[in-house]
């Protein structure tokens, strides 16, 4: 083995980044060049500028700030120019890496525990006037109130420990700042920007069908489909049963949406008929208690299905399921998980930059959005992995420790050497010392993807 060997073996056993790690185990490099993340001949690899963005994220670091602090950072322009770029699927490179974290953490699953698909939209305010696809009037359940804001529809996986984000969709309303056609003309009609932006447009039921699809099609893997009431419609359910993906919904009282089979064509009819003939259990959530009971009905469009009705005391509150095997009870528990994406989203706010995208342009803030959701996913991996899981700002605090502090120590210690070399007699008495400051600055590299000035 040659000296290179043996010191690249040596700082692999001791030298460890999770992040690259979690990209090698999950091929990042084939992924990439399946989302047409290719190199040109001129300009710096994919893979590097992304790398770059992921440490900008973990270790809470301003683009400006990192460039300033590393070595190895490229130019401003650099950055800018990859985020634009309009030939890269942004979309292909979330779906395809979020479906391999979730091929390997499958052996983890234990017997009984479900495996959940999201559909939620949440609301990012942004007041620039010229921002591409936000909207001047966007409900904010947050501020009660309509805002300047980014609507986003999102589809995420959840299981008993770990959230990841699969999928994202931005909605735009007639309210929108700036025309489709002002932003999409100088696109060629095949390129993936022009497919992004042509959707945005669609209805959100839409969208997220769409969005189920293309996860399914990637290889995700779940045993439902949760939504909440905006998008739980007859038609939107029957066409995820198609897709073969049982649906768990809180259903909308709506008289026009709702019609039953049989004598008692709406909920209400149907609750007030059954409410004394059935057995009520009992249950609490946080403070609330509440009394539920569910029934077997059929619809005109699904069929046989399972509503759950809970009554708080003072609200009546109806769950669908299209699995009608399971129970009342396991119901209620599934759809409690629909929260875990609320702290999803509470988390890429706070730790991850959603929302603090400083772009206009449509395609970076697409961009943005992804390599936040993509360092939320990998973050969320390596939590699952250890055996004592933290809660995701607590290993984010950590990562960012962890990888500034081998940076600067890895930095520092390679200057140490180089002023040893400095001194002849030592140089003249080791001839292998500057070959090995070489390798070790080169392979340091190369497993940091950068270094950071002390």
């Amino acid at each position: 083995m040659g000296l290179d060997n043996y010191i690249q073996t040596a700082i692999r056993n001791i030298l460890k980044n999770p992040i690259l790690e979690v990209l090698s185990e999950i091929k990042i490099t084939k992924i990439l060049k399946q989302s047409n993340f290719v190199k040109r001949e001129v300009g710096y690899p994919p893979f590097q500028i992304i790398l770059h963005f992921v440490y900008m994220l973990v270790m809470n670091k301003r683009q400006s700030t990192f460039i300033k602090n590393s070595e190895n950072a490229f130019g401003k322009d650099a950055y800018y120019r990859f985020i634009k770029e309009s030939r890269y699927n942004w979309r292909k490179f979330l779906i395809l890496s979020a479906a391999a974290l979730l091929q390997r953490i499958k052996p983890l699953h234990k017997n009984g525990e479900h495996r959940l698909l999201i559909i939620d939209d949440t609301v990012e305010p942004k007041r620039g006037k010229f921002i591409e696809g936000s909207c001047k009037y966007v409900w904010s359940n947050k501020e009660h109130k309509s805002i300047n804001a980014l609507n986003i529809v999102s589809l995420n996986y959840a299981d008993s420990h770990s959230t990841f984000q699969v999928d994202f969709s931005i909605k735009m309303n007639d309210s929108k700042r700036k025309e489709i056609s002002e932003f999409t003309s100088k696109l060629h009609h095949r390129s993936n920007s022009y497919q992004r932006k042509s959707e945005i447009i669609k209805s959100k039921n839409t969208l997220a069908i769409e969005m189920l699809e293309r996860a399914l099609n990637n290889g995700v893997e779940a045993d439902y489909l949760l939504v909440d009431s905006w998008y739980a419609k007859p038609n939107f359910i029957e066409k995820a049963n198609e897709l073969g993906m049982p649906v768990i919904a809180r259903l909308p009282n709506n008289k026009l949406i709702w019609n039953f089979k049989g004598k008692h064509k709406t909920m209400n009819g149907i609750y007030e008929s059954l409410k004394n003939s059935r057995h009520k259990s009992g249950g609490q959530h946080g403070k609330i208690s509440y009394k539920y009971f569910d029934a077997i009905i059929e619809h005109a469009v699904l069929g046989k299905i399972k509503l759950v009705f809970l009554h708080t005391g003072k609200d009546l509150l109806v769950f669908i399921s299209t699995d009608i095997t399971i129970t009342g009870k396991e119901i209620i528990a599934t759809y409690k998980k629909r929260w875990n994406i609320e702290q999803g989203y509470k988390d890429l706010r706070n730790l991850f930059g959603l929302g603090k995208e400083e772009n206009r342009i449509y395609e970076a803030l697409i961009a943005k959005i992804t390599l936040s959701m993509f360092t939320y996913n990998i973050v969320s991996y390596i939590n699952r992995i250890k055996h004592e899981p933290q809660t995701l700002g607590e290993l984010f605090r950590d990562l960012e420790c962890e990888l500034e502090t081998l940076a600067i120590s890895m930095q520092l210690f390679i200057q140490i050497l180089t002023k040893i070399s400095e001194i002849q007699n030592v140089v003249k008495d080791n001839k292998d010392l500057l070959n090995i400051i070489a390798v070790l600055s080169a392979y340091t590299k190369k497993q940091l993807g950068f270094m950071c000035e002390s």
